[in-house]
């Protein structure tokens, strides 16, 4: 771990940091689309941890992770964002090719209309994945058949890492080769805001985490790391950059966090996250957590 993130922030500090931000503002204003009146930001929907079966009726938690998502897309549909990104763990268990066929299909009233950018967890299968969703992104050349994705999403890019180390088992690793193609693409591309996506949480089960912020800490083009896995929602910020933790789409695994996904706008300067809180602690529903951007 870097010096500076370990003074800064502890896996620990990073667990009970619950909606608590280091730098930014919360904002309970009117429910206005994200986006709205605002030429210069991109919106987009950010999921996770949908763990879709191929089983329909499939509960964990008293929860039904293919009802969760079919309510999600029907408020994605409804207020159509510029894109979504879903950061792994996209299928139940083992990712088994059924799982990912269902999830195609209903993602498909929103894939029709815009991008759907898809990251793989440590319950996806990368070659099932690939197999099924063949039509979807064209893979950057990381190395070891990483499923990587870079976005150019108008005012920031969004690049879409791959952390899958063993299937249903918890670390998870970027590795070398994916490490070294982004610290080259980050010293080639241009100066835009740039989003990390990926799936493992930082100091928690990604293995390389001091390592990722070798890279990333000294580019001050890279202004967010946004993940999942944990199944809990929660901000922090290390070296500046800001670690968004999302919430999981499928099931929580406490009480205290919601299920649900999160409304992103984008701008040149920050960003703006709402919660869409559909099951579990639904008391943050609709609040807005804006981010200023570090310089």
């Amino acid at each position: 771990m870097a010096r500076g993130c370990r003074d800064r922030l502890s896996r620990r500090q990073l667990l009970k940091s619950g909606l608590a931000l280091a730098a930014g503002a919360v904002a309970l204003g009117p429910r206005r689309a994200l986006g709205q009146d605002c030429p210069d930001c991109t919106r987009w929907a950010l999921l996770s941890d949908t763990h879709i079966a191929a089983n329909p009726e499939n509960r964990f938690r008293g929860f039904y992770p293919y009802r969760n998502l079919q309510e999600v897309m029907a408020q994605i549909t409804g207020n159509v964002p510029d894109g979504v990104v879903i950061t792994g763990d996209l299928a139940r268990w083992r990712g088994e090719t059924p799982s990912y066929e269902r999830l195609k299909t209903m993602l498909a009233p929103i894939s029709q209309q815009r991008p759907v950018h898809l990251g793989i967890g440590n319950h996806d299968n990368r070659k099932n994945f690939l197999r099924t969703f063949d039509d979807y992104d064209r893979m950057n050349d990381s190395g070891d058949n990483k499923h990587v994705v870079t976005i150019n999403a108008g005012c920031v890019r969004l690049i879409v890492l791959d952390t899958l180390l063993f299937i249903n088992t918890n670390p998870g690793i970027l590795g070398r080769s994916q490490r070294t193609w982004l610290e080259s693409y980050l010293q080639a591309c241009d100066d835009r805001p740039t989003i990390l996506l990926l799936h493992h949480t930082p100091y928690g089960d990604l293995l390389d985490t001091r390592r990722l912020f070798d890279i990333v800490k000294p580019v001050p083009k890279v202004k967010a790391i946004i993940y999942g896995h944990s199944h809990a929602y929660r901000f922090a910020e290390a070296d500046g950059v800001h670690l968004i933790n999302l919430p999981a789409t499928g099931f929580n695994f406490s009480d205290r966090h919601p299920v649900g996904w999160v409304e992103a706008r984008f701008t040149q300067q920050g960003g703006e996250f709402r919660l869409h809180a559909i099951g579990g602690n639904t008391d943050d529903d609709g609040r807005t957590i804006n981010l200023k951007w570090r310089a």
